[in-house]
This record gives C-alpha cells, structure tokens and sequence, in this order.
C-alpha cells in the first residue's frame, strides 16, 4: 500500500540547512497497524506529514497504492487525501461552531455526496463509534474521549485506505486515551490500515509494529507481536 524508499526532506533558511529526515525507507502493507515513535525533532511528525501529502519532500520515492506521490500539484494532492487518507489529530480540529453531526458530515460535502446519503452514513458512523446520541451536541459539550470519538468518525466517513494518527491520545486522560487506542484496535481488526505516531510505549503496544527514528533516520523497527527488535544498518 505505502512503498517509501530513500525519502529526505531538507528544510532551509538562508543560514541554515536543516535535514528533518535522511534517506527513510518504510513500507506499509494493506491492513497493517504501524506506529512511528521517537524524540521530539526525530522526524516523526514530518514523515507522517509527507504520508499526508500535507508537505513535500526533497528527494526519494513515496508510492501510495502503487502511484508515486513526488511531484503531484497541489490540486492532485488535495484528490488522492480527499479519497484515500483519513485523519486523526491530538488537538480533535473539530469546528467548535458546527454540531458532532455537521463535523461528521464535512469531509462528504467536500466530496459533493447527495444529501441522503449524507445522513445515512453520518448516522451509521455514529452509531459505529458509540455517538449517535451526540449528533446534535456542539464539541465543547463533549468529553475528550467523545471528540476524539467525533475525530475518528470524520476520519473514517469517507472509507480511507488508510488512517493517519497524529498523537491521537496526546490531550486526553488515561481512561479516555485507553478507549481511543482499543477504538483503533478495533477499527484495525475489520482491516484499517493505521500508521500512528505517539510518544507512548503503551499506545505503541496496540500496534503490530514499532519503528524508532533519531535524527531523521530509522534506528530499528519493533515487531510487538514477538517482542522483537530489527537494527536498521
């Protein structure tokens, strides 16, 4: 599904030079759930960033569904996220003025779904993630749990190939953070492919795969099935 092979990205100023990431090699199957972890400035975020297609890299070959994604336009970009990738951020980015439903419902008006439609998914989203008695509640009326619950609907309402989760139990308690991490548990056992990025061993538990950057390289990937580690030369 995701073919990555000696992608770098280099950010620069008119002083410095700055490599964020150097020659990463990744490759994700179909419904696999992979997890990203590593220090803040390692270059996590800024790959997730590239699988996106929400920033370019500087150089290397990035296949989503055997199509190289380096060099689209930005209107070719906007498409292929728009059809294939669903995400899931730390801080919720729900629309504070727009009831649960009308968050839910965005992402298909977007794509110009018929009205009726619309409804019929919303609701059977909501009833899927445990929200339908919240469709008409506003964000700040929820739990973190709850709009992070609203996240992953809006996430998932346009049938992804695969979902992106940035830190997606970052804001919340333990409690609602558990049932975020057993919800995408879920959602990857009827065949989700999940690449996830935390700064949590215990969210990365949930994972079939772990992979540790430093420095904008990969320094070992985790099989967390067999507890083993893979030094990546």
């Amino acid at each position: 599904m995701i073919q990555i092979k000696k992608l770098s990205k280099i950010f620069q100023t008119e002083e410095v030079e700055t490599k964020a990431l150097h020659e990463v090699s990744i490759t994700i199957n179909q419904g696999d759930f992979v997890t990203i972890m590593g220090s803040s400035g390692s270059g996590k975020s800024t790959l997730l960033n590239i699988v996106g297609l929400l920033d370019s890299a500087s150089s290397g070959s990035y296949e989503l569904l055997n199509q190289e994604m380096i060099g689209l336009k930005e209107q070719q970009k906007s498409k292929v996220r728009k059809e294939n990738i669903g995400f899931v951020f730390q801080n919720f980015n729900l629309i504070d003025e727009l009831s649960v439903y009308d968050n839910i419902e965005l992402p298909l008006i977007y794509n110009n779904v018929a009205s009726s439609e619309r409804k019929q998914k919303v609701e059977k989203i909501a009833e899927r993630l445990g929200i339908s008695h919240r469709l008409k509640h506003y964000p700040q009326q929820l739990s973190g749990g709850q709009q992070q619950r609203v996240a992953v609907a809006r996430a998932l309402i346009n049938d992804p190939k695969i979902i992106l989760a940035d830190e997606p139990t970052g804001n919340l308690d333990s409690k609602n953070g558990n049932e975020v991490m057993e919800l995408l548990t879920d959602l990857h056992a009827q065949g989700a492919t999940i690449l996830m990025v935390t700064h949590s061993d215990y969210d990365a538990s949930f994972s079939q795969r772990t992979i540790f950057m430093k420095d904008g390289i990969i320094l070992s990937e985790k099989n967390n099935s067999k507890n083993v580690d893979v030094l990546i030369s």
